[in-house]
């Protein structure tokens, strides 16, 4: 609870160093008084003086608290200044104690004996104040930074969710697309079934986190949900061919990664071919990495500097987007043309897994 309060609330954290810093002004000047053998009474005067002490810094945290905005010359000024005045403050009284206890009642040679010892005053609360200026500011930086990261985090998990839930509506309007030709087709029991495997899938992807990472089986069964609705529209027409390896089942990838691709596929593979075609995918570990390949044996396409004609391939545009906010430069990503025709593109990740 002590430690909560500490981290969390700067009062408990000044007080705590305050209280902190004159114990130890304290204890520092009770070792030189010892080395110097001095009487019992110089003793009370070190108490007295740390006690003032702490008492003034508490008030001096008040008026630098209400000064913290101003420009950095008036701090300065102001910081000289009410140093100044503290010190005579602390020292007034101070000097009256030490004529009571030591000379035996107040009785100065002059005016200016109320002030003596006024310049080591000064530099103690100056000192002090440069840093509790000094904390304040520290302080300052680091919840400027905490926000800023904060702010960072979130505008990148709505970046991620945006590119992630982009997919559903595109992949929505083809599948509903496709149930309103069934319909008019009179294929009621096909378009019933595409309706089940429908629902089934998006119940899937939208219950399923997109900042949460799945396993490669995971999503791979998630991806069966997907491609048992085109399985219904196209029935022998497609063709799959996975090959996985036992180890890279269980590696970590993002969550509905592989659905927007295998759509592209069968968007402009198995769609443009009257006997359809195939789309195998293939995965396997390596080193300290997961290597993916996805291909079909459609038409291919010109690419464009390794990448898709702008306004063909959204959901692998949006697939390399989410790649790229979540490992920056540590995956890879290729689309090339298959031989001897289709597309291929291949992934490379961090092989990660469960703990």
């Amino acid at each position: 609870m002590l430690k909560e309060k500490l981290l969390n609330n700067k009062n408990y954290q000044f007080f705590a160093l305050n209280t902190a810093g004159w114990v130890g002004y304290c204890l520092t000047s009770y070792v030189g008084l010892y080395y110097w053998d001095k009487p019992a009474k110089y003793y009370y005067m070190l108490l007295l003086g740390s006690v003032m002490g702490f008492v003034i810094t508490i008030f001096l945290r008040l008026i630098y608290r209400r000064i913290w905005h101003f420009s950095i010359v008036n701090i300065v000024l102001m910081v000289l200044f009410i140093s100044y005045i503290s010190s005579l403050i602390w020292v007034v009284p101070y000097n009256i104690a030490f004529y009571e206890w030591f000379k035996g009642g107040w009785k100065p040679e002059s005016w200016t004996n109320y002030f003596m010892g006024g310049p080591n005053i000064f530099y103690i609360l100056l000192c002090w104040s440069c840093l509790y200026f000094g904390i304040k500011f520290y302080q300052g930086m680091q919840q400027a930074s905490q926000k800023a990261l904060k702010a960072n985090a979130l505008a990148h998990q709505a970046q991620l969710k945006m590119l992630r839930y982009q997919l559903n509506p595109h992949f929505l309007f083809n599948t509903l697309n496709a149930i309103s030709t069934l319909i008019l087709d009179n294929s009621t029991k096909r378009a019933n079934e595409m309706v089940i495997r429908l629902s089934n899938f998006l119940r899937h992807s939208l219950d399923n986190d997109p900042m949460q990472k799945v396993t490669l089986e995971q999503e791979v069964m998630t991806l069966e949900l997907y491609l048992g609705i085109e399985k219904v529209r196209f029935e022998d027409h497609l063709k799959l061919d996975f090959q996985i390896e036992e180890a890279a089942k269980m590696a970590l990838i993002p969550s509905l990664i592989l659905q927007p691709l295998v759509e592209n596929s069968i968007k402009y593979a198995i769609t443009q071919s009257e006997s359809g075609g195939t789309i195998s995918f293939q995965a396997k570990v390596f080193g300290n990495e997961l290597l993916m390949e996805l291909k079909d044996d459609g038409p291919g396409v010109e690419l464009i500097n390794g990448d898709l004609p702008c306004g063909r391939g959204v959901g692998v545009r949006n697939t390399r987007e989410r790649l790229v906010q979540l490992y920056a430069e540590g995956h890879g990503f290729t689309i090339s043309n298959a031989e001897p025709h289709g597309l291929q593109i291949n992934i490379r990740l961090p092989y990660e897994r469960e703990q």
